[in-house]
């Protein structure tokens, strides 16, 4: 398994390819969709998953469902508020939900041979999502190298933040993190900076 990251639009947005062989996930394509077709030149795109709705995570995703109209678009179902402001003319195909594909067969979330673990951690959004795939955990907005998301706007919650970093706290503490902006750091050194950051935390 490889990981690729993109950095893309204005907000220096972390959009990463994770690959093996012939065959890719993208999360959260931000925006330059060329940049991201740039590492996938031959690979067929099967799945594009977002940790949240925000636009900044999102920019690409119409681009990318237009070359890879196969791909599954995924997102957990407390992000349809989002989606719903946005008018984007591009549907989920599926919704994830704490370790599950919520589709119409209720099948696990395996691809390939990687078994993604699903954590729903709202507060920066509603339906907020980390995933846990081996030893890597992508963390969206929720936990960044040194801070965590905003919870000023709308949807956003810091009293559900702080609940999602404490269920954050229970995973193996030497998780390699991939956040949606910024470095990579490892779990334990990205909580620990937040002591005294994060008021009940």
């Amino acid at each position: 398994m490889e990981i690729e990251k993109v950095v893309v639009g204005p907000l220096a947005t972390n959009c990463y390819i994770v690959s093996e062989k012939n065959e890719a996930i993208v999360i959260d394509p931000g925006g330059e969709p060329e940049k991201i077709f740039s590492v996938l030149p031959t690979t067929n795109l099967t799945h594009i998953i977002l940790t949240h709705a925000h636009p900044d995570h999102l920019g690409a995703l119409s681009a990318l469902k237009n070359e890879f109209p196969k791909a599954k678009f995924l997102i957990h179902k407390g992000e349809l508020p989002i989606l719903k402001s946005l008018h984007l003319k591009v549907k989920p195909d599926g919704f994830l939900n704490e370790s599950k594909l919520e589709t119409g067969n209720k099948q696990s979330l395996l691809l390939r041979n990687w078994n993604l673990e699903i954590l729903h951690t709202p507060g920066h959004s509603p339906g907020g999502i980390c995933f846990k795939v081996g030893d890597f955990l992508f963390t969206g907005d929720t936990l960044f190298a040194e801070g965590v998301g905003r919870t000023d706007y709308p949807f956003s919650s810091q009293k559900d933040l702080i609940k999602s970093l404490k269920k954050l706290g229970k995973l193996p503490k030497d998780l390699k993190i991939y956040p949606g902006h910024g470095q990579s750091s490892t779990l334990h050194q990205a909580l620990g900076r937040l002591s005294g950051l994060l008021p009940g935390f």
